[in-house]
This record gives structure tokens, C-alpha cells and sequence, in this order.
């Protein structure tokens, strides 16, 4: 297979930057999509020019550094799907595809298709820790739990950061994220004793962090990999409410 690429190039966060075209060849419809960047990269080292800079770790759809633009979708086409595990079969051979870093405020390109993302770790340290004392694993795992709350932990806790659906929201919003991450322990009884102090916590630094609003698109949830629920953004918003009142008791 072969494929003409159109990838946007930016030699740091200062410079001014500007799409460049290549050509794909001798592509395996089996390879991923960064294994499809590698091989193009490894064309350009040999050529002597500048390897395209992409942010990548456990090609495994679990870190979420593979945050890309693909033809304007966020980690292209599939759904459910990061970039890492997106493979050329489910491209057309001689296809036009753009890639793009993820356009917004709070995520500063740092070179290519690199971003800075730091900023979804600073509204994780604001929530903090949790206290309640659980003693060792035996002792937590006895604290019971409905089913119900336990699934929607989980399904919460599969947030992986990847900042999709930031890119995918026309706000530039992180409530999806920051949703599923203060669900997944605002629903279990060791996230209870600072659940007012962390909504409001997680989200003033999103604020902070330039983020938008969300006014429900449900963007997020389509660009998701994990596809978390929309419902984390409906919790988030009650915990908020809520939390906000009684610190004015």
C-alpha cells in the first residue's frame, strides 16, 4: 500500500508552523499506524532530513501519549480506538491523509505532533489523595461495594488521558476527563471522606488550565478510545453543585 501524507511540522512551541507532504510506500495494510510513521521516518533519516516528531510509549492503547489528528478525527477513524492500535487496512491504498497535533489552548505544541498534555497532571495532583484508612489489601477489599457503583468505578478509572476528547470538543473542554476521574473514586467509600474538597479542587484548576466549557456536544464521548460515558460529566456537575453549597454552610 501506499499513501501521500500531509503532516503538520513545527520546529518548536515559538516557531511557526506549516504542513509538509510525503509519500507512504511499501506499507503493510497489517502495520499500525505509527509503525506506518516509522517506516516514513526512517526514509527521512536516510535522506538526511528531520524525522517527524510524534509522542509515543506502550503501543498498547493504555498510556495515551499517541495523540494525533488523523484526517480530522481523533486517533482517526475507528472508534474506541487510539492511534497505536489503528491499522493501515482500514485506510484506502493511495489515500490523502493529514495528520495533525491536537488543537487546543491548554495543550501547546511542543514540536510537530507533540503537545503538552502536563496539564491534565496538574489537575490530577489537585485532587490529591485519598485518607481513609483501608489498612492493607485485605482489609480494603472487604469494604463492600454495590456492583453498580463498582462497574461504573471502573469503567470511570478506564480514562487513560489521552486528550482526545479535548480535541474533538469545539470548547476545547476537559470535563470528560476530568469527569471519569473524579467518578472513579467519588463512587467507591475511600473516595467519601474528600470528595467536596476534590471536585472543587480538579475543577478550579481546570479552569485554571484554560480549558472550555462544556455545553454538551457529546464530541468527547465519540472520540473517546475507552469510550467513557457522558454520564462522568453529569456527575461531575452534581458532585460540584453540591460540594459548592456546602462549603457555603
Amino acid at each position: 500500500m501506499k499513501f501521500r501524507l500531509k503532516v503538520w511540522r513545527q520546529a518548536g512551541p515559538g516557531a511557526a508552523g506549516a504542513f509538509a507532504t510525503y509519500e507512504a510506500r511499501d506499507i503493510s495494510a497489517d502495520m499500525s499506524f505509527l509503525e506506518m510513521i516509522d517506516v516514513v521516518n526512517e526514509g527521512l533519516i536516510e535522506q538526511g532530513q528531520e524525522p517527524i516528531a510524534f509522542d509515543h510509549d506502550c503501543r498498547e492503547g493504555i498510556c495515551g501519549s499517541c495523540s494525533m489528528m488523523i484526517n480530522g478525527s481523533a486517533h482517526g477513524p475507528e472508534k474506541g480506538t487510539a492511534t497505536c492500535q489503528l491499522f493501515m487496512r482500514h485506510f484506502t491504498d493511495g489515500q490523502d491523509i493529514c495528520i495533525e497535533p491536537w488543537r487546543a489552548k491548554a495543550f501547546p505544541v511542543i514540536k510537530d505532533l507533540v503537545v503538552d498534555r502536563s496539564a491534565f497532571d496538574r489537575i490530577i495532583a489537585a485532587g490529591g489523595f485519598i485518607t481513609a484508612p483501608t489498612g492493607g489489601a485485605r482489609d480494603a477489599n472487604a469494604i463492600l461495594i454495590a456492583k453498580s457503583a463498582a462497574d461504573d468505578a471502573m469503567d470511570a478509572a478506564a480514562c487513560i488521558g489521552c486528550g482526545a476528547c479535548v480535541a474533538a470538543c469545539p470548547n476545547g473542554s476537559a470535563s470528560l476527563f476530568a469527569g471519569a476521574k473524579i467518578s472513579h473514586l467519588g463512587l467507591l467509600p475511600q473516595g467519601q471522606a474528600e470528595r467536596d474538597r476534590r471536585v472543587l479542587a480538579m475543577i478550579g484548576q481546570m479552569d485554571a488550565e484554560g480549558f472550555g466549557a462544556c455545553t454538551w456536544h457529546g464530541e468527547c464521548h465519540e472520540a473517546c478510545p475507552k469510550e467513557i460515558s457522558l454520564d462522568t460529566i453529569a456527575r461531575m456537575n452534581h458532585d460540584y453543585v453540591r460540594a459548592a453549597w456546602r462549603t457555603r454552610e
